[in-house]
């Protein structure tokens, strides 16, 4: 029988491990020192991280969100700053490597829309890589209604991202989009294949993993 997963809030007390399992998901996610962190933490509206409730000290997972209108320097939430969007940005979703498949992601998209309909903002927003390119990722926010605003070149020209949004809507609606996403992700990871980081094959479910990181900042 799956393990239950809950989310609680991120406190102090995790910055060691997430930044451990940030580092881990680079480079879809920055190198994050431990002082970053507690900075993104403290400025965040939105820090979750995913536990069994039998280690609830211990995350497996976590998202970090920004409401619109902070004072914050990351070249990748200035984007969207500067377009004037009322929206929730997605910061990073990191998921560690031995809790994946279990629709983590899923239960942290779900954590960041009620927080974007309670806080009456029109769009999520977030980026994903496309060199180096994260196709899963690109999939996986496609499922769940995000839609390519723009591209931008980060990290001095090194990184190209693109700048995605969904629009918030009804509570409804979501969750239907959520259901009908889980089931295609079911099917997927019955039937297709991918590529590794490493450029090897892998199974549909391993392609489907690659999908729960969010490229950040």
């Amino acid at each position: 029988m799956p393990t239950a997963t809950l989310l609680r809030p991120a406190t102090d007390a995790d910055i060691s491990r997430l930044v451990t399992l940030n580092n881990a998901a680079i480079p879809a996610v920055p190198d994050t020192p431990a002082a970053d962190m507690a900075e993104l933490l403290d400025v965040a509206s939105l820090a979750l991280v995913a536990v069994d409730p039998d280690s609830p000290a211990d995350p497996l997972g976590f998202v970090v969100a920004l409401e619109s209108g902070e004072d914050w320097p990351g070249e990748n939430y200035a984007w969207f700053e500067e377009r004037g969007l009322d929206h929730l940005y997605v910061d990073r979703i990191v998921v560690g490597e031995g809790a994946r498949g279990r629709g983590i992601g899923q239960l942290f998209y779900d954590a960041v829309f009620d927080a974007a309909r309670t806080g009456g903002h029109e769009v999520v927003t977030c980026e994903v890589n496309l060199n180096p390119p994260n196709p899963g990722s690109m999939r996986f926010h496609g499922r769940l209604g995000f839609e390519e605003r723009g591209q931008q070149l980060t990290k001095g020209g090194d990184v190209l991202v693109a700048k995605l949004a969904a629009d918030v809507g009804s509570a409804d609606a979501y969750e239907a989009a959520g259901r009908a996403a889980k089931r295609r992700a079911a099917t997927s990871r019955a039937t297709t294949t991918g590529t590794s980081r490493a450029g090897a094959p892998t199974t549909g479910t391993a392609a489907a993993r690659a999908a729960l990181t969010t490229a950040a900042v």
